[in-house]
């Protein structure tokens, strides 16, 4: 009986545990979570981290970063000239409030930026023009050090032309200085390479004074990276961009003293050229050469040198070639390239080098050039290395890439950020090519790319 009596007792008591314990998991619910979905949907909400201005003649473009995917929209409006743009679910914070402070009064296509709250949970950011403009937006996937992006690139109605950009700086008032050769007789003694071997034995030996060519030559000067793509960052913090663009200018200023030699840049500031238009501004403006200049990067710090590179169609040279190649080759999805315009004058550009005459007058080239970077830094290997870099794929104008040393090594990254070396490096760079000219003269132009320079 007593049995009976306590088994009743207990079902009774585990009914009403459940009935309780029911109760109070409902209540549970409602008090803890919803507050844990709210603060869960906080903490999702979009947040701006930065934004970035990078004018240029070419174009001007404005980088947001954010931590996570925005919904927007924008449109374009007139009288006066304004580009329009609204993002759904992004706080209004510091940044937005500073956006002004981020336009520079030499900025050729934007004069002023602003934002403010549009309606609940908007912001709208408006860009006002100085000129009617072709306004691309478009988003960035996170990549390298950057979160998403969303990217507002503006550029002129009429697109720059480089041949006419290049003709109106030649006739501008401002002539380059006086014809000065480079004297060419005694180049610098190479030092010793890494590995054993001599480089630069099939290079270009002048008699002597500058090349002696009958017509007018044009020579495009590649600054790697720029704008939002970087390139590699020293430990000190040098850019590789930087870096770039300081050795072509100074080489620009040399090759134009020299007698009927002309000099394009890719890139003349702080902004991002993707790795076709870099060929196809070659192409462009009719280049005879094409030399794109870069910092070399490597995952331990020992690894240092020079280096000169020509395209391979067969594989890279080394596996550290190919790294590197493919490293480079990512500075389109760095830099952000707007994947949704097709142009097909851009999709001719990048063909495989095919043409015996142009592969021969690449290594040809590069030799000239490898044999007088050895007088001014210890070279990384002997010989020409051959891998497969999207921006020498010009079929038709000789192309070499030159890594000037190892920005990742920390005794190079100082030579690379003094002005001495950069000069003395820009020197070598001047004294390959001009070799290379006296022994390979350029074959006169056609009579149509003649006419096409007027």
């Amino acid at each position: 009986m007593f049995d009976k009596s306590l088994r009743r007792a207990n079902a009774s008591a585990r009914r009403m545990s459940r009935r309780d314990f029911l109760r109070c998991a409902s209540a549970t619910l409602v008090v803890s979570v919803t507050p844990a979905g709210l603060a869960g949907t906080a903490a999702r909400r979009p947040e701006l981290l930065a934004v970035r201005v990078w004018p240029s003649s070419d174009y001007t473009r404005v980088t947001l970063e954010h931590n996570l995917p925005v919904q927007y929209s924008h449109f374009v409006l007139e009288d006066p000239d304004r580009l329009v743009v609204d993002i759904e679910g992004i706080e209004f914070n510091k940044i937005l409030e500073e956006l002004s402070d981020k336009v520079a009064a030499h900025d050729p296509y934007i004069k002023l930026l602003r934002a403010g709250r549009h309606k609940p949970g908007v912001v709208r950011i408006v860009m006002e023009l100085k000129a009617k403009v072709t306004a691309q937006v478009f988003t960035l996937k996170p990549v390298g050090e950057y979160g998403y992006r969303l990217v507002l690139d503006v550029y002129p109605q009429e697109p720059v032309d480089p041949l006419l950009a290049l003709l109106r700086e030649q006739n501008s008032g401002h002539p380059p200085a006086e014809a000065q050769p480079l004297p060419l007789e005694n180049p610098a003694p190479a030092t010793k390479p890494e590995k054993a071997g001599q480089p630069g034995t099939d290079a270009a030996k002048p008699e002597s004074g500058a090349p002696r060519m009958n017509r007018l030559v044009t020579i495009a000067l590649d600054a790697g990276h720029g704008g939002e793509d970087p390139g590699a960052i020293g430990k000190r913090g040098t850019r590789e961009k930087n870096v770039t663009l300081a050795i072509a200018r100074r080489l620009k200023t040399k090759l134009e003293r020299q007698p009927n030699v002309r000099v394009a840049l890719t890139r003349d500031g702080d902004f991002f050229v993707p790795l076709g238009a870099r060929v196809q501004k070659a192409r462009r403006v009719q280049s005879d050469l094409f030399v794109s200049i870069h910092a070399d990067a490597w995952i331990k710090p020992e690894a240092r040198g020079s280096s000169v590179f020509v395209l391979s169609e067969k594989g890279a040279s080394s596996s550290a070639a190919r790294w590197l190649a493919q490293q480079e080759n990512k500075a389109d999805l760095v830099g952000g390239v707007n994947l949704n315009v097709k142009d097909p004058f851009l999709a001719r550009t990048l063909l495989d080098l095919s043409q015996t005459a142009t592969k021969s007058d690449s290594m040809r080239l590069a030799k000239a050039v490898l044999g007088e970077l050895g007088g001014v830094n210890r070279l990384h290997k002997a010989n020409v290395e051959q891998a497969g870099f999207a921006v020498l794929k010009a079929p038709d104008i000789p192309s070499i890439l030159v890594e000037t040393a190892f920005i990742s090594n920390p005794e190079e990254e100082r030579k690379l950020s003094d002005s001495k070396y950069q000069d003395q490096m820009a020197e070598a760079l001047a004294r390959g090519i001009l070799r290379y000219l006296e022994k390979n003269p350029p074959a006169p132009k056609s009579t149509m790319a003649v006419l096409s320079e007027h």
